[in-house]
């Protein structure tokens, strides 16, 4: 799949005078987890790359902020805010939250036993992180852990 932004990054980083980004390229392909139980039997996770977070927690840092918010599943979508270091891209969360963290169609899946049921808390993290080993080393083992506390069958991933 082919993605223009990554050309126009490229040559507006160039002209900045930076070296050429390396983009990640995974060494492998991850293998092919199915689901062991239907998805109406299945308690889901949820990961927002929107650097959404709820009012009280510490909004995110704008530069490489590998930490995470938990969001309680039952939380009202007017108390959820957001920060990204691509603030162009909020007028719409910031509008509906729901369009990154959709509590209430999870609710309502969950009610509808479409889902199992949703996690306790789903998480959010900063998707703006550049460096591929802070990534790599500490948000990802960081959700998994997370996941893993949780008993996660599946988990829906929503990109900023």
């Amino acid at each position: 799949m082919h993605v223009e932004y990554m050309k126009s990054i490229a040559k507006r980083y160039s002209k900045l005078g930076y070296p050429v980004y390396q983009w990640y390229h995974a060494g492998e392909v991850p293998p092919f987890a199915p689901l062991e139980k239907p998805l109406s039997q299945s308690r889901v996770g949820v990961l927002s790359t929107s650097g959404a977070y709820v009012v009280g927690q510490q909004a995110y840092f704008y530069k490489d902020d590998t930490s995470t918010r938990a969001i309680p599943k039952d939380t009202p979508k007017d108390r959820i805010h957001f920060s990204h270091i691509t603030e162009n891209y909020l007028e719409g969360p910031r509008r509906d939250p729901g369009c990154m963290v959709p509590l209430d169609a999870l609710r309502q899946l969950e009610s509808e036993a479409v889902i199992g049921e949703v996690a306790d808390e789903i998480y959010s993290c900063m998707g703006g992180i550049y460096s591929q080993r802070r990534v790599h080393e500490e948000l990802a083992p960081a959700l998994l852990d997370a996941y893993r506390a949780q008993n996660i069958d599946a988990a829906f991933l929503i990109p900023m």
